[in-house]
């Protein structure tokens, strides 16, 4: 049995999961989801808690049962937290700022880099340096912080690109000068 996909998912108040067939759609205060869930596994719901279990024993329901029991947890708390990631630009002269609603990145191109957020998704960014993406869908703001740091990746030598806040960039040590 799934460690993960046996838990049952609790169901805060101010959020309604509905539960059609194999699709699950997830409203709440921050906005609503919706997701088809695969037909190896069975959803239920019971008082204040949906549970997934599997239909068979086969290996593709036991792979995918926690996996669905994951995304539904998901959304569940993205309607009603929601998600966000940090990302820090470091580097002489990088900075970003918000024009409307893309992102515009000067990370040492010739030219400054524009990023659209999907639907959904809202950048903000704070003392030119610090990029704060939020959302509801965990995927969708993942996605989006990763195509930001991918525009200028940490550097190993001098440490130099966007990263995460909470990432740790290995440094390595420079050619040895002249004796």
């Amino acid at each position: 049995m799934s460690r993960i996909g046996k838990v049952p998912i609790p169901i805060p108040d101010k959020v309604n999961v509905t539960i059609k067939g194999q699709a699950v759609t997830v409203k709440g205060p921050k906005g609503e989801l919706s997701r088809e869930i695969t037909p190896e596994v069975a959803i239920e719901q019971a008082d204040n808690l949906v549970t997934v279990t599997r239909r068979n024993e086969s290996r593709i329901a036991r792979q995918r049962h926690g996996l669905s029991r994951t995304l539904i947890a998901n959304m569940v708390e993205g309607v009603s937290k929601g998600f966000e990631k940090k990302l820090q630009i470091q580097g002489v002269g990088y900075r970003a700022q918000v024009q409307g609603r893309n992102l515009i990145l000067n990370v040492g191109y010739s030219n400054p880099v524009t990023i659209e957020p999907p639907e959904g998704v809202q950048v903000a960014v704070e003392s030119n340096t610090n990029v704060i993406v939020s959302g509801i869908n965990k995927e969708v703001v993942g996605n989006t912080a990763a195509r930001i740091r991918a525009v200028r990746p940490p550097e190993p030598y001098k440490g130099k690109g966007i990263r995460y806040a909470d990432e740790y960039v290995r440094r390595k040590v420079g050619k040895a000068g002249k004796k």
